[in-house]
């Protein structure tokens, strides 16, 4: 029979902290323990394994910093509320991410809690218009969870899990592709002296970069096809609940389909597959193509020249760092004269990777569409 509990009657709950942030040398971006920020959250799956800054072992010791063992439950709850994931390792968290360890494992599997908390409405917390400052520890505490018993509790998250593993395993599975896409790339143009004499380009001249439209301007008429607009939120996020929507009655060439390679050039800038189904293209996104060169040539030159395109953005001046049309005109790239025969090399490379990307967009789909329905015993297990 399924019983109604609290959050905090079956959670050892603590919250993170973080050292003084005027204080440098407390932080570090390569070494250290591992700190968990809601931005490490976004969408690292169901575990977190790699954070965007580290705490030093000085600082762990000298502001009392609780140390989350690997394997824990964490949730957000303050700004952006209810990320979920679990540690992948030892690490510590800052002040807006609450720890969930079990109490006690022969009532509560703490698989089970995950799900369920994905399931959760967080905005039911609130009677205000704004989750992101109505949740607190206490309000945490007070969650209620649905508890069927412990045997059901684990068919519901053995059936979620291995999804959740299918899905992992494709993305791990595309790291390494990376890494040998990246190799690859650098054995023929980086580490080869015979490329110093192959023909070389602006970037801008072995691709097409088509700025997005601000798709503002294109409101959803009731009645008419819409479209998802995709912003830098999306690249990383996917699309959401809280997409924007636009009018699908916009020039073709605006529309990004499966596969294409978006490259955001303003803000955070990255470049990825779209692999979320077709959406709308919004300003800050480049589209970027080729009707005289293969994909793989400028995916990888993108990707050389990023490190750089990101020191840029971060030089300006400005709320939102970003390039400009003529740092892609002063990146320079090699274009190898056996082409045809590079081709055959990198091709399957990414290839694959699209399509690891567009099962794990399949699977995810499925996994979202059962999980409400397994939680709420819509279908018994």
């Amino acid at each position: 029979m399924t019983r109604t509990v609290l959050l905090g009657d079956i959670c050892n709950i603590k919250i993170g902290r973080t050292p003084p942030r005027k204080q440098p040398q407390w932080f570090s971006e390569s070494h250290g323990i591992k700190w968990v920020s809601i931005k490490d959250m976004g969408n690292t799956g169901k575990y977190i394994s790699q954070t965007s800054e580290f705490l030093t072992a000085d600082a762990i010791k000298k502001f009392n910093i609780p140390i989350i063992p690997a394997g824990t439950l964490l949730m957000s709850f303050k700004l952006t509320v209810g990320r979920l994931g679990f540690t992948g390792h030892d690490m510590c968290s800052n002040e807006a991410i609450a720890q969930l360890p079990i109490k006690d494992s022969d009532i509560v599997d703490k698989n089970y809690l995950y799900y369920y908390l994905k399931n959760f409405n967080f905005d039911s917390l609130s009677s205000t218009s704004s989750i992101a400052t109505a949740v607190n520890s206490r309000t945490v505490k007070d969650i209620s969870v649905n508890l069927p018993p412990l045997y059901q509790q684990k068919k519901i998250a053995d059936i979620l899990s291995s999804l959740d593993e299918k899905i992992e395993l494709n993305r791990r599975m595309n790291e390494t592709l990376e890494q040998l896409g990246q190799a690859l790339f650098r054995h023929y143009f980086v580490d080869n002296p015979a490329a110093k004499s192959w023909d070389k380009k602006p970037l801008d001249e072995i691709a097409n970069f088509l700025n997005g439209l601000a798709m503002q301007k294109y409101p959803k008429i009731n009645g008419q096809p819409t479209l998802p607009v995709i912003k830098i939120r999306e690249m990383s996020s996917g699309i959401t609940d809280s997409t924007d929507i636009a009018s699908a009655n916009i020039p073709e060439e605006y529309i990004v389909r499966d596969g294409d390679l978006l490259f955001s050039w303003s803000g955070t800038l990255m470049v990825k597959f779209w692999s979320g189904g077709d959406g709308a293209l919004n300003q800050h996104l480049f589209k970027v193509t080729s009707d005289k060169y293969p994909e793989w040539l400028y995916y990888y030159w993108v990707k050389y020249h990023l490190d750089q395109f990101i020191l840029i953005a971060k030089s300006k001046a400005t709320t939102m760092g970003h390039i400009q049309r003529k740092h892609l005109k002063h990146a320079e790239v090699i274009v190898p004269p056996n082409i045809e025969e590079m081709t055959s090399e990198f091709t399957p490379i990414i290839d694959q990777i699209k399509t690891n990307l567009f099962e794990t967009n399949s699977l995810v789909n499925i996994r979202d569409t059962l999980l409400p329905k397994l939680i709420s015993g819509e279908i018994e297990v």
